[in-house]
């Protein structure tokens, strides 16, 4: 199964995290806040909103920043995903 985001819509995938401290000890991704960071798995069309098009600015394989509570999570064959607007992407990562 395949999900396509409608309009200014986009599918995350949120990426794993693990910290080191410096004395060596593994911290899980569940003992701290978690970053917001993902990866864009796939991109919606764009919109015409008050006759204005909305262009889509992140492409499909970025890594980006997204609000904290943006966004609706979905579970699909195990994996976690989160489809958000366009709007609530803060950054794309370089």
């Amino acid at each position: 199964m395949q999900i396509k985001p409608l309009g200014a819509r986009v599918l995350l995938k949120e990426l794993e995290t693990q910290e080191t401290t410096k004395s060596g000890i593994v911290l899980p991704s569940n003992v701290k806040e978690k970053p917001y960071i993902a990866e864009v798995i796939e991109v919606g069309p764009g919109e015409v909103k008050d006759g204005k098009e909305i262009k889509m600015q992140v492409k499909k394989g970025e890594r980006v920043l997204y609000s904290k509570y943006a966004g609706t999570e979905i579970k699909l064959d195990g994996q976690k995903y989160l489809i958000v607007k366009q709007n609530d992407i803060l950054a794309i990562i370089e």
